[in-house]
């Protein structure tokens, strides 16, 4: 039977983070992934990066290509009742800013580390199954190649997402779930177009939510509130291009450039906590854990704070014989996960029309993005939160 110290389950953003910090102090990992890293690399995810996880991604030698490539924001934009108001990010939270780059190529750049570093990884590992972490001996087996294989470990990190085995794997009384299902998704699409504006740009209007963003200087990426039961099919370009330009201020809709979509899709949205995140010897990270509407552009950056606590645990445990950190992963990552839901739940009710919205409920909207945009208070809360509140 194979050992290492720690197994990672799933090589997405937060698994291959944590397998570098690990490998990098001398730790002996090994990640699995049930998909292949061709699958892994074309799921199309989110692009923007707090604050802090540009300095975690700096810190360990993995922001080279983000320095060069990623877009600065230093501010953003509300747009309603046919106005447009920049928040400004940087003078509201003391200088921090927020980075568009996207989380597809995060994760070649963890890839291209990982691969670099020699360190193993498993792709297209059949029927993982983590065993034993409620135990002193906890063992993973996958099949691979029509072969089973076993490997003992001292923990397991499960970073296989919100269908991963790893949270499935847990006796349902011991853990407990909270969730809210949203009554619509986003349309989003990619084009290879520039962007309308420099910074992003999130519209209310009676028509639906709008959000105007970009990966590149060249290519933008743009979304539509839409009904759940809508289809991609429903949407050719043309229509999606008419429908933002009526969701958004005259002067954002009079400087869009259009032009044929190269991705398209609708995702639903949610918001989902599990709690605790450790079983035993078994932690819970990223989207195993959380799940949160992409309106405040918290999953990728609340999985790699995720990330920086287990990291610090496990460090912890190897080099100080200490199970402290460890032993308070759970509740330092749901205090900041809990935060981070709540932001995204309000920024989503309040720049999005629901189907049971009454006119009370409407002016109630009304009036918070009026207060929102009229208040230093206001803005600065905003701003602390969307940059990236404390890790």
């Amino acid at each position: 039977m194979k050992r290492v110290q720690v197994v990672i389950i799933g090589s997405g953003p937060s698994g291959l983070m944590l397998g570098h910090i690990l490998h990098r102090a001398g730790i002996d990992t090994i990640i699995l992934e049930n998909r292949s890293q061709d699958y892994v690399l074309a799921r199309v995810r989110a692009g923007l990066l707090e604050q802090g996880t540009v300095d975690l991604l700096r810190d360990n030698g993995l922001a080279g290509r983000l320095d060069r490539e990623g877009l600065v924001h230093r501010g953003m934009a509300l747009a309603f009742d046919g106005e447009r108001h920049r928040i400004d990010l940087a003078g509201l939270s003391g200088g921090k800013v927020v980075t568009i780059y996207g989380q597809t190529e995060v994760t070649r750049d963890l890839m291209d580390a990982r691969a670099a570093s020699g360190a193993p990884t498993v792709y297209e590992a059949e029927a993982v199954t983590p065993h034993g972490f409620d135990g002193e001996a906890p063992r993973v087996t996958y099949v691979k190649d029509g072969a089973t294989h076993e490997i003992a470990c001292d923990f397991i990190a499960g970073c296989d997402g919100y269908h991963g085995v790893s949270r499935a794997s847990v006796p349902a009384g011991a853990i407990s779930t909270y969730e809210r299902v949203y009554p619509f998704g986003w349309l989003g699409i990619l084009a290879e177009v520039p962007p309308v504006d420099h910074e992003l740009i999130y519209a209310n209007s009676a028509r639906g939510f709008a959000l105007c963003t970009m990966r590149s200087s060249t290519r933008s990426r743009y979304y539509v509130q839409c009904p759940l039961d809508d289809r991609v099919e429903d949407w050719p370009d043309d229509r999606f291009w008419d429908e933002i330009r009526r969701r958004v201020d005259a002067p954002t809709a009079e400087a869009m450039v259009t032009g044929p979509s190269f991705e398209k899709s609708i995702a639903p949205l949610r918001s989902f906590v599990a709690e605790p995140l450790r079983f035993g010897r078994m932690f819970l990270v990223g989207d195993a854990a959380h799940i949160v509407p992409p309106t405040g552009a918290k999953g990728l950056n609340l999985a790699m704070s995720d990330v920086r606590y287990l990291a610090e645990g496990l460090l912890e445990h190897y080099g100080e014989r200490s199970a402290a950190g460890l032993d308070a992963y759970s509740g330092r990552a749901l205090d900041r996960i809990w935060k981070a839901v709540r932001f995204s739940w309000w920024m989503t009710t309040m720049l999005h029309r629901f189907p049971d919205q009454t006119a009370f409920d409407q002016r109630i909207q009304e009036a918070d993005l009026a207060y929102l945009v009229s208040s230093e208070a206001a803005m600065t809360s905003l701003a602390e939160n969307y940059v990236g509140l404390p890790v």
